[in-house]
């Protein structure tokens, strides 16, 4: 792998004592493999980093972490001006990977670092939300989203995903939809929301396919809200990943906008953005990400 450019790794301070990545990041370097790795400590790092990797001329920028990672990073890159602008490498070590599981990225270090160093290069599309923050995999709100943030670690390593639906149950308590507008292109929808999943990507929530048939160079983003008319059914279908169509309302669009009468969450790549107006659009092919060449998330 000798001929590969440099890459830079942007690694989550929590995957710094990882030993398999740092095997496989020395044994690459062996190779004659040129990787630079920065920790990050703080918000805001990554986008200095990406700085650095700019003058240090790397081929690939790889975000190492989660969701929040990739995205943090992704936006950063978003941002850059000029020419050589570095694509996107994945090498997922968070707790759910739900972008880089529904793109296909190997969980195994070695195999990742590769595919981001070696992998070609693909121009992939980002959202938008409220002309400033951004996701690239999906915007989440609702009662789901709080079940997904709350549920406790422990719960969710000895049960899996049945762990939310589980600690849904003993939240019944807390169950209020989100009453809220939804406009889209040629779309409109106003009612009361027990989960809203706006995707570019597919899943979130550690495998909830909110959003099944979305695709990250189609530019469009894909729309499932989950109806709180009959909350019990509704909770059902949503965290147990029902194949039913009972509560669910579907589009696609190149932008949607919800408006609402309270403040409403929503998470944006484990990021939470809260109000009363939320604009998203699709941003085309703006950034360039190395994915495996079956990424069942392409056209």
């Amino acid at each position: 792998m000798t001929t590969f450019p440099a890459s830079l790794l942007i690694l989550n301070g929590k995957g710094a004592d990882n030993a398999l990545l740092r095997d496989a990041v020395m044994q690459l370097r062996d190779e004659g493999v040129e990787i630079h790795v920065r920790v990050t400590w703080e918000k805001g790092d990554a986008e200095r980093y990406i700085d650095e990797a700019r003058r240090l001329g790397v081929a690939t920028v790889i975000a190492g972490g989660g969701d929040g990672t990739i995205n943090e990073v992704a936006t950063a890159l978003i941002h850059c001006q000029g020419d050589d602008i570095p694509a996107l490498g994945i090498l997922p070590l968070g707790t759910a990977n739900d972008f880089a599981t529904s793109a296909g990225i190997p969980d195994e270090p070695d195999k990742a670092l590769k595919l981001a160093i070696a992998g070609n290069d693909i121009a992939i599309d980002i959202a938008r939300v409220n002309d400033k923050t951004c996701f690239i995999n999906m915007a989440t709100g609702g009662f789901g989203t709080r079940i997904t943030t709350e549920t406790p670690e422990k719960l969710k390593a000895a049960l899996g995903g049945i762990s939310y639906l589980i600690h849904g149950l003993v939240r019944m308590d807390t169950l209020k939809p989100d009453r809220c507008k939804i406009q889209g292109e040629n779309f409109t929808w106003q009612g009361d929301a027990l989960v809203i999943g706006i995707g570019n990507g597919r899943q979130a929530g550690g495998g909830q396919q909110l959003c099944p048939d979305a695709l990250i160079d189609d530019g469009l983003l894909h729309l499932r809200i989950f109806t709180g008319e009959e909350l019990l059914p509704a909770l059902f279908n949503t965290l147990a990943s029902s194949d039913g169509k009972e509560n669910l309302v579907d589009s696609v669009s190149p932008w949607f906008e919800v408006t609402a009468p309270h403040e409403m969450t929503f998470n944006l790549d484990g990021e939470p953005l809260s109000g009363k107006t939320f604009r998203m659009e699709i941003l085309p092919a703006a950034l360039r990400c190395r994915l495996p060449p079956d990424c069942p998330l392409l056209r």
